[in-house]
């Protein structure tokens, strides 16, 4: 019982305080002992701090990174979306005049150039994607960031060739804001569908509205100049993001913001309107 007692107080573990064995002393050399099995592999339990997880540093599998920050994404209109369109033509990732208006063809091109760069293909421009792009183009000229039209003016009506003039081609499909004969400014256009078609003729513009908000399908119509009935020319958002995937009600709709906004201050209630093929 004595010899019990001592055993217990010492404490029966594995691995003393210090670190050493509490394996029984070896007999002297030649003495006779009790047979016994070889005893186990010691296996050494960590201590408490040793079985804490590392902290996860930048390096280590697991660990958050920031994202990177968003500069454009669809609805987004600015100056620096038109950059970014316009870079994106010089490379074949944008088919079309910069309009300013980040839409989902502006997307589907961010998409195409981030897939070639090896990118999240995301469709957003982050700061990652941004600095990609300047890397892979120069600087846009001002006929990149604005040139006249897409589409390439054909030869004006005849109509067209006097006085003050919206002089608008259905085979085209431009406008051209035209005095005495002189185009003074062009832009892209966009008809009505086959069962609302854009009216065709001589015209003259009744009123005009900076903000509009059509009656009948409750969309906005910036910048209208209405010339016959519920028809007029203005800019459309829609035409803006999806070009010719989509069509008007009738309305002849232009995508370029600042063209229509510069030309719609110029025009005045009266002038003439031509609608011709």
């Amino acid at each position: 019982m004595s010899l019990a007692a001592v055993v217990l107080a010492a404490g029966c573990t594995s691995q003393g305080a210090a670190g050493g064995s509490a394996e029984p002393p070896a007999a002297p050399a030649g003495a006779a002992g009790p047979s016994k099995a070889p005893s186990a592999p010691v296996t050494a339990v960590p201590a408490a701090d040793d079985a804490k997880p590392p902290t996860p540093s930048p390096s280590t599998p697991g660990a958050r990174t920031p994202e990177p920050r968003v500069l454009m994404t669809e609805g987004a209109e600015s100056e620096q979306v038109r950059e970014l369109q316009a870079r994106l033509r010089q490379i074949g990732h944008f088919h079309r005049s910069p309009t300013a208006f980040y839409g989902s063809m502006t997307a589907k091109a961010v998409s195409g150039f981030q897939r070639k760069q090896g990118l999240a293909a995301t469709g957003s421009v982050d700061e990652t994607t941004w600095q990609r792009l300047l890397g892979a183009t120069r600087k846009p000229t001002a006929d990149e960031l604005r040139p006249a039209t897409t589409n390439t003016l054909d030869e004006p009506d005849p109509r067209c060739m006097s006085g003050r003039v919206l002089c608008i081609s259905k085979e085209s499909r431009t406008l051209a804001w035209m005095i005495d004969g002189t185009v003074v400014a062009a832009m892209d256009v966009r008809f009505g569908s086959e069962n609302t078609p854009t009216r065709e003729g001589t015209f003259s513009v009744g009123w005009k509205a900076e903000e509009w908000e059509s009656t009948l399908y409750h969309t906005p119509m910036p910048y209208a100049m209405f010339f016959s009935g519920g028809q007029a020319v203005h800019y459309s958002s829609d035409f803006a993001a999806r070009g010719y995937d989509g069509a008007s009600h009738g309305c002849v709709n232009v995508r370029d913001k600042k063209k229509i906004a510069s030309v719609f201050g110029q025009v005045k209630v009266g002038d003439k309107v031509v609608v011709h093929w």
